[in-house]
């Protein structure tokens, strides 16, 4: 590991000084699971790292904000997973904390920075984008919400500035009952990054929404409005022409050592009837508490 400055602010503004200062030479720590490994193997060069851990307004708290949840910049993965209202309202996102590399990792990974590392793999992005999440990010200029759609740029990017960090994740709540799933396929030995990550989530309105990852440079949401997705009364056959169209912007690399794009793109398809099902199976189940 090569040498770099390590500083603990005590406030955000003065972490976004500090950033301000060394812009791309700067990197931030909040739990490190990423970052450690990566400035060890020498895939990533910091001049300083700064910790937030000692910040009072980046918490790992998740609270109801005027029909909001918002979810802190050093909430991590296990308190994401076990909070009953994500577990209610936001089913796909509490079972992606929950398979987050092992239970070690999960007690210190923070769901902002499984965003702010921008994986084309990362298992909580899908369910992100499926329950319209924001990111809360704050900067010289003061702070600004960015929809998750379009934070991400590819694999390693995102929109944040260099003198920019992520201090929450917001999740709007339903005004609609809706059933929601993460599911996911990975290699049954070796490295735990998944083949294949998808979430759903369909609505009592009809409207069902897929995202998917590791399948091309940064993670995709897409719709289908008609309700034909939605319809337990519908063909596989046809879920599967319509997901075969939603699907389109698909392109995995050959290159990558998880999967042949071939097998992906099948396995793409496959979980997405999936998940299309359970989630029709867990709105059903809403409809019929209430």
């Amino acid at each position: 590991m090569r040498a770099f400055a390590y500083e603990r602010p005590t406030d955000l503004d003065e972490a976004v000084a500090l950033l301000a200062e060394h812009g791309p030479r700067a990197r931030v720590l909040a739990g490190g699971t990423d970052l450690i490994i990566r400035l060890r193997d020498g895939s990533i060069r910091a001049e300083v790292v700064v910790d937030l851990k000692r910040i009072a307004e980046l918490d790992g708290s998740i609270r109801d904000d005027g029909g909001r949840l918002s979810i802190g910049a050093r909430t991590v993965m296990t308190a994401i997973g076990a909070d009953p209202r994500i577990g209610r309202d936001f089913q796909a996102l509490a079972e992606a904390a929950a398979v987050v590399g092992s239970t070690q990792i999960r007690n210190r990974a923070t769901l902002a920075g499984n965003v702010c590392n921008a994986s084309p793999a990362a298992d909580t992005v899908p369910a992100l984008l499926i329950h319209g999440a924001d990111v809360v990010a704050v900067g010289p200029a003061g702070r600004r919400r960015i929809p998750s759609d379009e934070f991400f740029v590819r694999s390693g990017v995102t929109v944040l500035g260099p003198d920019e960090l992520v201090c929450a994740i917001e999740l709007p709540r339903p005004t609609i009952r809706e059933g929601s799933v993460h599911v996911r396929r990975t290699r049954r030995r070796g490295h735990d990054l998944a083949s294949v990550t998808l979430a759903c989530v369909v609505g009592a309105d009809g409207v069902t929404r897929l995202a998917y990852g590791s399948l091309g440079p940064r993670p995709l949401l897409v719709t289908d409005e008609d309700g034909l997705l939605a319809d337990p009364a519908a063909s596989d056959a046809a879920k599967m022409q319509r997901l075969a169209a939603l699907f389109v912007g698909a392109s995995p690399s050959a290159r990558s050592m998880r999967a042949g794009p071939e097998y992906r793109l099948a396995m793409l398809h496959v979980l997405g009837l999936r998940a299309v099902r359970e989630a029709i199976a867990r709105l059903a189940l809403r409809s019929g508490s209430r």
